[in-house]
């Protein structure tokens, strides 16, 4: 018989017990703790050869470096993540590292590249129907053309967002963002 206090790490390897210490630093806001942890485990499913293991550790390393402003070291952490993610046909952790590095390129303010992939972002959530996720996309995207200096497109992203609330009678969401459309073209 099996004892129910039993450690249930025994059937883990090292790398995952390092990879779950390191999720527990970091909801714990223990960055550098998290940081070493995700790095050990990384170089234990390296070690192990296990893919998912080393897109999941990449990850988490690039959203600390990601919050430590290191954007070479993140975007070096989340494209290795991304290749693998992308070999094994995992669309959902491929749209969420496009997320990501969508929002370094913001921070780095690398506008070009940011709006492409914001771009990419908005087809996503298209596809996905998931409206919420499309106004949030295009009022970020109408920020940086606004910081590009593109009055135009910042007023049909603020209009698009606009058109997805009407579609859905909130009246008043549309309303602030055809304002928003008339201040950008005004600016």
């Amino acid at each position: 018989m099996t004892d129910i206090t039993q450690d249930k790490t025994e059937n883990k390897t090292q790398a995952q017990q390092d990879y779950e210490a390191g999720q527990d630093f970091l909801n714990n806001k223990d960055m550098s703790q998290a940081a070493n942890a995700f790095h050990n485990a990384l170089v234990g499913f390296e070690q192990e050869k296990n893919e998912i293991g080393i897109a999941n550790a990449s990850d988490k390393l690039g959203d600390i470096c990601a919050l430590h402003n290191d954007i070479v070291r993140s975007l070096e952490h989340y494209d290795r993540a991304y290749a693998i993610c992308e070999k094994n046909s995992d669309r959902f952790s491929l749209f969420s590292i496009e997320r990501k590095k969508a929002q370094i390129f913001h921070k780095a303010k690398e506008y070009d590249k940011a709006i492409k992939m914001y771009l990419d972002v908005l087809d996503e959530f298209s596809a996905l129907v998931n409206p919420q996720g499309s106004v949030d996309t295009l009022e970020t995207l109408a920020e940086l053309y606004l910081q590009v200096g593109d009055k135009s497109k910042a007023a049909d992203s603020f209009r698009m967002a606009a058109s997805i609330h009407n579609n859905f009678k909130h009246k008043k969401h549309a309303a602030e963002f055809i304002k928003k459309a008339e201040a950008a073209e005004q600016a």
